[in-house]
């Protein structure tokens, strides 16, 4: 039985920065993620905000974390090469009673540290397809790749010798004297720590060893994707002033790392957490309420559609907020549990995985590694070369000049590069969140018969055995015919 000083559950960007930040130590530490990849729930159905601070309440631990992860992600963006666009956002108010909240939402931001927080009037709002009576402007609010910010954290921390086990999920945990045995899909673990970063399933994983103290109640929102060619409606974020009920931020419109738009989130409490279904009724309701802000998004611009589940620990009844709990249990001395980690959660996730580690210092003496590996290589996209960096990769590999993704211009060596990852992770989304094959105006439509192909050809993979995202999405069950030798 294989032992860690100290065992991750949840392979999301929570469990994901904190094996990063452990990986810095001398210590053996493991990763259980039931999903096929990192990144396959929460993680990546979000908006890939970088949050500023307005709109926790201060002495919270959502505006602490998030004021502190603020500052943090331009350095580690930096080390480990994943792409940051501090592109502001505007706040906006339709009237003069809701010029009212964005004073609030000013006076809250500078209780928290929150700089350059200015109210504008309609006629100085920058965004030229945006009409407001006034707008609170937010200079520290950002965009991130939230899968590609993930990832990042996660190879880099398996580079630096964290065990990352994909589809393996957690089945029971057996509290002893020295510490836990942990049971899952793909054998059983002994460690004296553990940290419970399960997400919407936090509360299973807690309920192994001792009966839970809180509820979890799923609110799904819902996403439109618009096509790139329309990314220049705006260039900063927008939002409207907040609703007063649910907890949330209310639908806004927000560019993307990779130039599309994203209209959303909805926000709706849902009994089960893994109910993810996009609906009619609420793509309707997104375009049309993205469209009072910005008239000028044509009727088809949306190429698609994703829904992501928050972590909620109040329910609708309660007014749906409550502050993030990361605690050591008082049952059950060595199980840190983070529970409740909704938005801001993304922008916190580097300031919460080291207070992680401080709590873990309490048990184990942490000692820096000699050797650690801090950056990752960041590369440019093929379609972003030069003709003669282009020609030069080809004349060193032909594979780059072959292209398998035409919506988003992805070579064939891209793919073999994504699916190279050091995580192991060999799915049609690993390769989908890693190079973008995929992710243009036909979904796939093109490229998912050549990405199949190099996965049998390149990676020696049974076609049955190829999947989607997740341990049960096989793409094929088997062949319509069966080839006759003769």
């Amino acid at each position: 039985m294989k032992n860690f000083h100290v065992a991750i559950i949840g392979g999301g960007v929570i469990g994901s920065s904190i094996a990063w930040e452990l990986s810095k130590y001398k210590l053996d530490v493991v990763v259980f993620e039931k999903g096929s990849d990192v990144a396959s729930e929460t993680s990546k159905a979000n908006s890939g905000v970088i949050h500023s601070g307005i709109n926790s309440p201060p002495s919270s631990l959502k505006a602490r974390y998030c004021v502190e992860g603020n500052k943090i992600l331009q350095s580690l963006a930096n080390e480990l090469g994943f792409p940051l666009q501090w592109v502001g956002k505007y706040v906006i108010a339709k009237n003069e009673e809701e010029t009212k909240e964005l004073e609030r939402l000013k006076k809250v931001g500078i209780d928290n540290g929150v700089p350059g927080l200015e109210i504008k009037n309609g006629t100085e709002v920058t965004e030229p397809n945006v009409s407001c009576f006034a707008a609170l402007w937010v200079p520290t609010a950002g965009i991130v790749s939230p899968y590609k910010f993930t990832m990042a954290l996660a190879e880099n921390a398996a580079e630096n010798n964290v065990k990352f086990l994909l589809e393996a999920k957690v089945t029971n945990l057996k509290k002893q004297k020295d510490g836990f045995i942990i049971k899952t899909s793909k054998g059983d673990f002994q460690s004296p720590l553990i940290v419970n970063a399960a997400g919407l399933n936090c509360r299973e994983i807690v309920s192994m060893v001792e009966e839970p103290d809180f509820q979890v109640y799923p609110c799904r929102g819902e996403y439109l994707v618009l096509d790139k060619k329309h990314s220049s409606l705006l260039n900063s974020m927008i939002y409207p002033v907040p609703p007063k009920e649910l907890g949330v931020l209310g639908i806004h419109i927000t560019p993307t790392i990779e130039g599309n738009i994203l209209l959303g989130p909805s926000a709706e409490f849902i009994d089960n957490a893994e109910n993810k279904k996009t609906t009619r009724e609420m793509m309707k309701n997104l375009l049309n309420e993205a469209k009072e802000i910005i008239p000028a998004i044509p009727d088809k611009a949306v190429i698609n559609a994703y829904s992501g589940i928050r972590c909620k620990l109040a329910s609708p009844e309660d007014g749906g907020w409550a502050d993030y709990r990361i605690e050591e249990s008082k049952q059950t001395s060595g199980l840190i549990s983070l529970l409740g980690i909704e938005s801001p959660g993304l922008t916190g996730a580097p300031a919460i995985a080291k207070e992680v580690a401080r709590m873990i210092s309490q048990s184990i003496e942490l000692k820096s590694k000699d050797n650690f590996k801090f950056a990752r290589t960041k590369r440019k996209r093929f379609s972003e070369m030069s003709a003669k960096e282009q020609s030069d990769l080809i004349k060193k590999d032909e594979r780059w000049g072959r292209i398998v993704c035409r919506c988003e211009q992805i070579t064939e060596r891209e793919v073999i590069d994504a699916l190279s990852n050091p995580l192991g992770a060999k799915t049609l989304s690993s390769v989908k969140y890693r190079c973008r094959a995929g992710m243009g105006r036909c979904q796939g439509g093109f490229c998912t018969q050549h990405i199949v192909r190099i996965m049998e050809e390149q990676f020696n993979m049974d076609v049955k055995n190829i999947k989607l995202r997740s341990p049960d999405s096989n793409l094929f069950y088997g062949r319509t015919r069966e080839v006759r030798d003769d």
